[in-house]
């Protein structure tokens, strides 16, 4: 599905478990990601400029994968939302 809103993302993940839940699973990862190539990156530490970090959400069943970003300092405040 692709890169969503956090709010569509909340609603699409309940769906999610909502069909597995009598069978099936549903795996959600965290990763720190800046949203930028190696390149990118190492062209802003050159030229000092700071990395802004983000929190990558992905949640999958198997059949259907599906993603958000939020910012780094607020993954727990998005955890309590769940």
């Amino acid at each position: 599905m692709g890169l969503l809103q956090p709010d569509p993302f909340l609603n699409e993940l309940t769906s999610m478990f909502e069909r597995n839940r009598d069978k099936g699973s549903v795996w959600v990862t965290f990763k720190r990601s800046s949203m930028k190539s190696k390149s990118q990156k190492n062209k802003m530490a050159t030229a000092g400029e700071p990395v802004e970090y983000r929190c990558l959400i992905r949640a999958t069943d198997g059949k259907q994968k599906i993603s958000t970003t939020v910012c780094f300092f607020f993954p727990s405040i998005f955890q309590a939302q769940c």
